[in-house]
């Protein structure tokens, strides 16, 4: 691990970050399910409001707007309150992910969705659809580059095995480092930034949605419904 420090650099880093969570295409009202009376809908979302945690702090309070808090938070605040296990956290701090382009995050979180969520279920099989939703997010700061290094040390890109990088991160974040650069483990030519802070990250803005689907051979991926734009 020493020697492997030893040869790291920072690399500046003052561009849009590509982010891909799961979210719907049409928004769904969680109480119509319960009553068919619009006025208890709205008791319900006022209750709602009233005593969920507040995760958002504006600067400029008289501007900011209730969608903003809800952007920032699904584009950004999240895996920050809620950690768990991945490449570079072994779930004690949360790791905020995003990579170079949309078709990186597609294999990223493809591989995921299909060895992790859907095997564990039970449900790894043809006709199986999520949705998703794509932020571009502004980061600003210097991030350690392991780019560099993972000819020399291939176990940075290990398919399953995340002792190392989650030593990293670790390491990182005990540190204070707002976080790093590494090469995809899914796709050549991609990059992958671990972010370990959101004070680096800003201005949260809807880039497009997608749908995957499984087949028998890989995940079909729809960019315009009814049109697949990539096959994984």
């Amino acid at each position: 691990m020493d020697a492997l420090f030893s040869a790291l650099y920072l690399t500046d880093i003052h561009q849009n970050i590509v982010r891909n969570i799961v979210s719907l295409r049409k928004s769904e009202d969680l109480f119509d399910d319960l009553t068919d009376d619009p006025q208890a809908w709205h008791a319900a979302w006022f209750l709602e409001m009233e005593t969920k945690p507040k995760l958002f702090n504006s600067h400029q309070p008289v501007i900011d707007r209730p969608f903003e808090e809800a952007e920032w938070n699904a584009a950004i605040g999240y895996p920050f309150l809620n950690s768990s296990q991945s490449r570079f956290t072994d779930g004690s701090f949360g790791v905020w992910y995003g990579a170079d382009s949309i078709e990186t995050t597609v294999y990223e979180t493809v591989y995921h969705w299909q060895n992790t969520l859907l095997a564990d279920a039970g449900f790894n099989k043809p006709g199986v659809e999520i949705q998703r939703k794509i932020y571009m997010v502004q980061c600003d700061s210097l991030l350690i580059d392991l780019r560099p290094e993972i000819k020399s040390h291939p176990e940075l890109l290990h398919p399953t095995d995340y002792s190392t990088t989650q030593s990293i991160g670790r390491k990182l974040h005990r540190e204070g480092h707002p976080g790093l650069i590494t090469n995809s483990a899914r796709i050549r030519h991609g990059d992958v930034y671990a972010i370990l802070t959101p004070k680096v990250l800003s201005k949260p803005a809807d880039a497009c949605f997608l749908t995957y689907r499984t087949t028998a051979t890989g995940v079909e991926v729809e960019r315009t419904v009814g049109e697949i734009w990539m096959t994984v």
